[in-house]
């Protein structure tokens, strides 16, 4: 049970927690590839650029597919191994957008995004840690078809986990980009901010992407005081999240304050103010008078705030 019984059981961060064994030492073995590819209890997510394909079903739709189904859909531009589960190997396929779109026509199949099945849980929980990974690594196909070092094409290989150039020898890898996303914390106080693309409704931690050469420390300094003004302390770091959009890792914090008084910077926020405990605990439980709410369960940021309100996160 939750420290916090008023706030309802404990949540699952999404994208997170994959069942999946990556079986990173099966990627370039060619004959071990083939082998899961041609069992019968292998599976593919289907995915064409920010549409995910599933099966419609109630109360859940399914999102993996057979090989053969998967197949069946659209041709495929590029197959990611994503690992096997009880030797089960689980795979990507990518098709091309406009193929994507095309499938919303037909009665049995679900065509949306994955912003829209994580909120609305369209589909198992479990399926979006390999989901994430896939898109990820797809979109990551899609930018990188020409060699960045010379300019020549590149070829897919080690199970969709490299691209090399023939040409120049150059070998190129998936990137991931780390973020910082942290709860200043004042006693029972922490600031919020209000990015413009937020639902009118929302408050949130402040975030921003790590620069070359910098801790995830002094990405939390950095970002807080250039987008609020706000100097910190201390820095605790609480858990992390793949965010599929297109692929970084929110590195959650609680960070001190040194400082009060918010100076917003309006290129990065609409808004950011200090919120008491109690008002951030009638948004979590969205009862708030002015009906201001939280992130939703599935990103990390919520996590991060009923961690400071749950756990009494302090740094007196």
């Amino acid at each position: 049970m939750p420290p916090r019984p008023d706030l309802g059981p404990q949540p699952r961060l999404g994208y997170a927690e994959n069942r999946l064994e990556r079986a990173a030492e099966r990627r370039r073995d060619t004959a071990a590839l083939d082998a899961m590819l041609s069992g019968a209890k292998a599976g593919a997510y289907v995915i064409g650029g920010e549409m995910i394909i599933a099966k419609k079903g109630e109360p859940l739709s399914n999102p993996l597919f057979t090989l053969a189904e998967a197949r069946a859909l659209a041709p495929t531009t590029e197959t990611v191994f994503l690992g096997h589960l009880d030797e089960a190997g689980h795979f990507a396929f990518g098709i091309a957008p406009d193929a994507a779109e095309a499938l919303k026509t037909r009665d049995d199949l679900l065509v949306t995004d994955l912003r829209s099945i994580a909120v609305q849980g369209l589909v198992d929980a479990n399926h979006l840690p390999p989901i994430a990974e896939g898109k990820a690594v797809l979109h990551w196909h899609a930018k990188h078809r020409f060699c960045p070092n010379c300019g020549a094409p590149t070829l897919a290989v080690d199970g969709g986990w490299r691209r090399d150039c023939a040409n120049c020898k150059t070998q190129h890898f998936p990137r991931t980009d780390p973020v910082v996303i942290m709860l200043i914390i004042d006693g029972d106080n922490c600031l919020l901010g209000r990015s413009p693309r937020f639902a009118t409704t929302m408050w949130s931690c402040l975030a921003g992407f790590i620069e070359p050469g910098e801790s995830f420390e002094d990405a939390v300094h950095r970002e807080t005081r250039e987008e609020a003004g706000i100097v910190c302390g201390r820095v605790n770091y609480y858990r992390s999240q793949p965010w599929p959009f297109p692929s970084s890792l929110m590195i959650g914090c609680h960070a001190e304050a040194l400082s009060r008084e918010i100076v917003v910077d309006r290129e990065e926020l609409e808004d950011a103010r200090w919120f008491s405990k109690d008002e951030v605990t009638t948004m979590l439980m969205r009862k708030h008078p002015d009906g201001l709410t939280t992130p939703p369960p599935v990103a990390i940021a919520h996590h991060i705030i009923r961690a400071w309100v749950e756990d009494d996160v302090r740094f007196d």
